[in-house]
């Protein structure tokens, strides 16, 4: 038996779709047409591999890090909580609700990406706290509705760093906007990029 429902949390990849500030924009082209080719369309696409809903490998931030293609896939198909954290310019450990049973991805839902035509000015900032909380509660995965686990500016990265120092893993750009706090099951599947450091996902939950 299927899924009784399912919720799409990705966001759409068009041209419309903000790119991290100074990266490569995401286009979409017919190639050949039909009318050209006698049998079908072909598209192409050009893209950053950290535009919209997109898993970061370890790779993107420690040289000696997993790569796409190395990651483990049931990382990204897991029972997952949504919990709302909306309002906090700050978000720690202490914020953080107790889990289901058999949680292992946390999704914060934080409301802080109002238009997705827009890059954001600002989100809030996630204290690495949360990257021991969730070693400590079994928890693999970290889903934030924002572009990143760290502020734009930041250089050190000491969200993404005390990720990997824990041996925890990134899904960002998710949208949680109209989905209720509880436990789903999750899928957000990178795609199989050799050498990559990201893969853009399509993500949902499912009851």
């Amino acid at each position: 038996m299927g899924p009784k429902k399912i919720i799409g949390i990705s966001m759409e990849l068009s041209d419309m779709t903000p790119e991290w500030p100074g990266d490569a924009p995401f286009s979409y082209e017919l190639s050949v047409t039909k009318q050209q080719s006698g049998s079908v369309n072909i598209g192409k696409l050009q893209t950053s591999t950290h535009i919209g809903t997109h898993v970061d490998a370890p790779f993107h931030y420690d040289e000696q890090g997993l790569k796409v293609h190395e990651l483990p896939l049931d990382i990204y198909l897991s029972k997952a909580q949504v919990m709302d954290v909306s309002g906090f310019d700050k978000i720690s450990s202490s914020d953080l609700e107790p889990l289901g049973e058999g949680v292992t991805a946390l999704l914060l839902k934080t409301l802080a990406w109002k238009d997705r035509y827009e890059f954001p000015g600002k989100w809030p900032v996630f204290d690495d706290s949360i990257a021991e909380w969730m070693a400590d509660n079994k928890v693999r995965l970290l889903g934030v509705d924002v572009p990143s686990v760290d502020p734009e500016t930041s250089k050190e990265l000491p969200m993404h760093q005390a990720m990997n120092r824990h041996q925890r893993f990134i899904l960002e750009g998710i949208v949680l906007d109209d989905v209720a706090e509880g436990v789903y099951q999750l899928a957000a599947l990178p795609l199989k990029i050799k050498g990559a450091e990201g893969s853009p996902v399509r993500a949902i939950l499912y009851t």
